[in-house]
This record gives C-alpha cells, structure tokens and sequence, in this order.
C-alpha cells in the first residue's frame, strides 16, 4: 500500500517509525516544509496533523490526491463527514492510537462508515496496534480518552506513587525507578490474554499489602478520579469537534 502521512509530529512520527519497524509500510512524509503536493499513486493518505489546523494543512493539496485513495484519519474530533466533504467525499476511516505504535506496541480504534476504508485501516495499523473496532463514530471520543490518553494518566499516577515512595523515606531516584519498573511489569501482564481483574488478584493477596493499598485507593475514591480524567478528555474531544470551522 502506498501511503502518504501529512504530519510529522509527536503521533506522525511515532506512525512512520513503527511501520519502518515492521515492515508495514514507508510513507512519503509531507510537512509543512514540502510542497503540498500528494503522489499521484497514493492508496492511503493519513492526516496526523493538529486538529485545529487540517482545512489550512489540506487546502493546497486536496487537487492532488488521487479519487480513489482512502482518507486515514488519527485526529481527535474531527468528524468523518466534514473530512470527507472537504476531500471530495472520498471514503474515510478515523482512527485514535496511541504513541506506543512507534514500537508496534501501540493500541488504535477503529471507525469507518465504509467497510473497504475500515478494511484499510486495519491494514495499516494491525501491525503497529492492537486495533479495536468501533460501532459508532461517537465512541472514538471515548476511545480516545481510554487510550489515547490514558497512557499519560498511568504515567502521571506512577508519578504521585514515586513521589509517595519518597515521602516514606525512598531517595528520589529510587522510588522512580522503582516506579517505573512497577509499570513495566504491570505492562508485561497486561500482554497476557487475562482479564484486569484476574491480573490484580495474582498480586492482591487477601490481608496482605498489596490489598490494604489497593483498598486505601477506593477509600480515595480512585473510580471518581478515573471517572474525571475520562469524562474531561471526552468534553475536550467534543469541544474540538464543535469548533471546527464549516
């Protein structure tokens, strides 16, 4: 497949990193920089640029892509139907990864109205992902925030836990390593086809400390914040989609 990827920034770039790595596929990168000129043999055009700025980033180009290519999309809240109006209703597939496909170790939903571009995504990403299908286009906001931007918030709480072991007496740079190696092993279980609950009880022995943390976590209401975290990354997603201009 002969891909072109518009964007070269944090996503982009971990995009053409990862099918480097596998194989999957070697885009021709379009940057700001490179006259905005689509190959005329172009199968997938994939728009990974900031969501505010895709008409401007797409406006001198949109002569050149071929009729039949199929629009990738990896930009959060920005609706299939007004990409597809502006690219001359070719078809497309919307889809939200997370960063870690730069080391095919990525995770991506997948939504298109078109099965032969829902088809085409999963091409792309398999690969570089585990690729999760959508039934509705309005789930990708919530994909997005247990995805797309969860991993910041498992970093961020691997963050309070460091500096936690450093209130109880660790040196700082201890109690991030140790941090860090706590998240690489939780990430080795999650590779395992076990459900997230089974995972938890293989470490959470009944009285044991693993327990009367994860219980002083619920005291602390750790579902609310979860709840939080998720519902303001689905209320920015919408937000971006409002307010984009027609």
């Amino acid at each position: 497949m002969q891909v072109t990827l518009l964007g070269h920034g944090r996503l982009g770039s971990a995009l053409a990193e990862g099918w480097r790595l596998t194989g999957a596929a070697t885009p021709t990168i379009l940057t700001r920089a490179d006259p905005p000129i689509c190959p005329g043999d172009t199968q997938a055009l994939v728009i990974a640029v900031k969501p505010a700025s895709w008409r401007a980033a797409l406006a001198p180009m949109i002569d050149s892509v071929p009729a039949d290519a199929v629009i990738v999309s990896v930009m959060a809240g920005v609706r299939a139907a007004d990409l597809a109006a502006a690219l001359g209703h070719r078809p497309v597939v919307r889809v939200m990864p997370t960063t870690a496909v730069a080391q095919a170790q990525g995770v991506a939903a997948v939504w298109s109205a078109d099965p032969a571009a829902r088809a085409v995504g999963h091409a792309l990403f398999h690969p570089v992902a585990d690729t999760v299908d959508l039934a509705e286009e309005a789930q990708l906001d919530a994909a997005t925030a247990v995805a797309g931007s969860a991993p910041a918030f498992f970093l961020a709480l691997a963050r309070a836990l460091a500096r936690a072991g450093a209130e109880a007496g660790l040196a700082p740079d201890a109690a991030e390593r140790l941090a860090r190696g706590a998240l690489r092993s939780a990430g080795s279980g999650v590779a395992t086809p076990a459900s997230i609950d089974d995972l938890i009880a293989r470490i959470a022995s009944p009285g044991g400390t693993t327990r009367a943390g994860l219980d002083a976590m619920g005291e602390a209401h750790l579902d609310g914040v979860a709840r939080a975290a998720v519902d303001a990354a689905v209320a920015r997603a919408r937000s971006l989609a409002d307010d984009q201009p027609t």
